[in-house]
């Protein structure tokens, strides 16, 4: 969430003409979306996202258990996908040129991620690692065999079936290539997401844990980039093909593994808060930063820092990014105020 408020911030973008033509450049591209066939670190923001909610969630039903049903717990995911969809949606609802129905957001993925975690959560170990499988097969082969005319190329932008698809559900296609049905593929992150908080909800010692994290997430690094250098499945971000769900569900697994490790086994919580301000308003600022700071907050924003800083002749390059600094500053500070007041928004 640190790194998506960044990101709403344009610094980024504002850092692109800073950095042109240096050693830098290069490390900044990885914080942009890959154009099509590879991966960049910016690609793993959104999976790891997706996973994570699929670790708290473990947690969440693990503790409602202690006082609600199935069916009530049930209910209440209901509600959450539902508030989910709800708000993925009116995210890319308003445009300049009237409204729009898209379903390309995070949000409106998660909830039918969510929604599959959970009803599936209960059952055997084997038997959720073998849906995840089909969450990753059913995609490929639809996207190998459904021969549609003009839609027939599996991996080609524009041309495949998840566009097809799109034309069915909003009729259009993004200019992107990202397309709604990601969600199918991309439920194996929440699904895998439960099994890693279940795991750390076990009784094995936090070795074993760890253990077992880096076993898993190396195992499925291997598996995508195998898949992408054999020339079977290439990695794709904007489709979510099945190498891209693998590797990416890899390097969130390594990730968690290294996280518990330092936090909870080597017990290192202390100036934590900072990140603990985006993580339980993470619903609230991304909203924010998506509807009120793309629209609004954050270009009235940078016109009174680049004003300001052209008063005292700053090189624009350098207001512009002291200006999106700024705007981070403030959309922090308003965390902070949140936290202060024990206010957390949720779904």
């Amino acid at each position: 969430m640190v790194l998506l408020t960044l990101e709403s911030t344009r610094l980024f973008e504002h850092l692109v003409p800073a950095l042109k033509g240096t050693g830098g450049e290069r490390l900044l591209n990885q914080f942009f979306h890959h154009t099509w066939h590879g991966l960049h670190f910016w690609d793993l923001v959104q999976p790891t996202f997706m996973f994570v909610a699929g670790v708290a969630m473990a947690f969440s039903i693990n503790k409602q258990r202690q006082t609600h049903s199935w069916r009530e717990s049930f209910i209440k995911i209901l509600k959450r996908c539902g508030w989910l969809f709800f708000w993925g949606v009116l995210d890319y609802a308003v445009r300049k040129n009237g409204l729009s129905f898209e379903l390309w957001d995070v949000l409106t993925q998660l909830s039918f991620t969510t929604l599959v975690a959970f009803l599936i959560m209960g059952w055997p170990v084997y038997v959720q690692l073998i849906v995840s499988g089909l969450c990753l097969l059913i995609p490929e082969l639809l996207y190998r065999f459904a021969h549609v005319p003009g839609f027939d190329q599996p991996f080609v932008d524009q041309h495949n079936f998840g566009n097809y698809i799109d034309l069915i559900l909003m009729n259009k296609i993004n200019p992107g290539g990202w397309v709604a049905i990601n969600c199918i593929s991309t439920s194996a992150h929440t699904i895998w997401g439960v099994l890693a908080g279940k795991l750390l909800l076990s009784d094995k010692t936090d070795s074993q844990k760890i253990r077992w994290l880096l076993f898993s997430g190396l195992v499925l690094l291997l598996a995508g980039f195998g898949l992408d250098w054999t020339h079977i499945t290439p990695i794709i971000k904007r489709i979510a093909t099945s190498s891209f769900v693998l590797a990416s569900g890899g390097y969130c697994i390594l990730f968690l593994a290294i996280c518990y490790w330092w936090v909870d086994t080597r017990k290192h919580r202390d100036r934590l808060l900072f990140f603990n301000l985006f993580a339980l308003n993470s619903i609230f600022i991304y909203l924010f930063f998506e509807i009120v700071g793309d629209r609004w907050f954050t270009g009235y924003i940078l016109d009174i820092t680049n004003g300001l800083f052209a008063f005292i002749h700053i090189p624009v390059i350098m207001a512009a990014i002291l200006g999106s600094c700024v705007v981070f500053a403030l959309e922090a500070g308003l965390l902070y105020f949140l936290y202060r007041k024990k206010i957390f928004f949720k779904v």
